[in-house]
């Protein structure tokens, strides 16, 4: 599990530097305790794992992502599962869930999902693997969720040959929040200012050509690419107020008048337009695709 840094922490560096590299799970208990990283904590929905997947089921998100996956509730691969907040929302849609997640810790992985699992009596199949070399036959899932997940891919093509193999034909998959970059020049910058990196190491991006080859070098088709302001699912918490603000703050001594300027605008207009100017490294992309075949 990833996460995006939000606006009122975006760009601050307040937090002390560890001697030594730490795990993700080190990483996150430390990001759990500073004070001046608790609202980062909760917007990754690092807080309590029982209150925080309920509240991931109610986020702005999840709404968006259930307008998204078929309407009749099938079975579900979560890949990258994390700390199971996606899993879970999905299972109380009524999807038979199939987590997948390599960290075996009990905070952020695998046994961190078959707790959520027992306290709140949700039924989720966990597998502890890698998304490259899932040990599972083709099985013919109706719906294949990757949140903060392909950025992370050893072997980004592998990773998505593997969701095209567990897939039925004419299967969704949803993948959400992954990082982009424009370039290579733009991933140092990118991993000198993620809030966590300095501390565990694992962070990454590749570029939209990177996600787009390897998606459909796998069979996959692209039915949206949703790319940063364009959808809630990359944006959540941030509000629309908070994003017109930040586009009206590109243009510097002239943010006044685009800010009244923006003002009459829907919010879809205004959504696309800071999309379109957003060239951040490690800005967030959302893919919406279907395995071609019958369905």
């Amino acid at each position: 599990m990833l996460l995006e840094i939000p606006p009122k922490t975006a760009g601050r560096r307040v937090f002390l530097m560890p001697e030594t590299v730490m795990t993700w799970e080190d990483a996150v208990r430390w990001c759990m305790s500073e004070p001046s990283m608790k609202e980062l904590a909760r917007a990754a929905y690092f807080d309590d794992p029982v209150l925080a997947a309920r509240r991931y089921h109610e986020s702005a998100e999840f709404q968006a992502v259930r307008s998204m996956i078929p309407r009749k509730a099938g079975r579900a691969l979560d890949l990258g599962a994390g700390n199971g907040i996606l899993s879970y929302a999905l299972a109380r849609e009524g999807w038979s869930v199939t987590a997948v997640e390599p960290d075996p810790s009990a905070l952020v992985g695998a046994a961190a999902i078959r707790t959520l699992a027992e306290k709140t009596g949700t039924h989720i199949d966990v597998i502890e693997a890698f998304g490259e070399a899932i040990p599972l036959t083709a099985a013919g899932y109706d719906l294949v969720v990757a949140r903060q997940v392909l950025h992370h891919a050893h072997d980004l093509p592998a990773f998505c040959r593997e969701v095209a193999r567990l897939s039925r034909e004419g299967a969704t998959f949803l993948s959400l929040r992954d990082h982009v970059i424009s370039g290579p020049k733009q991933l140092e910058p990118f991993l000198r200012t993620h809030p966590l990196h300095h501390l565990y190491g694992g962070e990454n991006a590749f570029t939209l050509a990177a996600y787009r080859a390897a998606l459909q070098g796998a069979g996959l088709t692209i039915d949206r690419e949703m790319n940063s302001f364009q959808s809630v699912v990359n944006c959540d918490p941030m509000t629309a107020s908070e994003i017109r603000e930040r586009l009206a703050g590109v243009f510097g001594p002239l943010s006044g008048l685009v800010r009244l300027a923006l003002s009459p605008l829907p919010f879809g207009a205004v959504a696309g337009v800071a999309a379109l100017l957003d060239r951040r490294p490690g800005r967030l992309v959302s893919f919406l695709c279907h395995k071609q075949g019958k369905g």
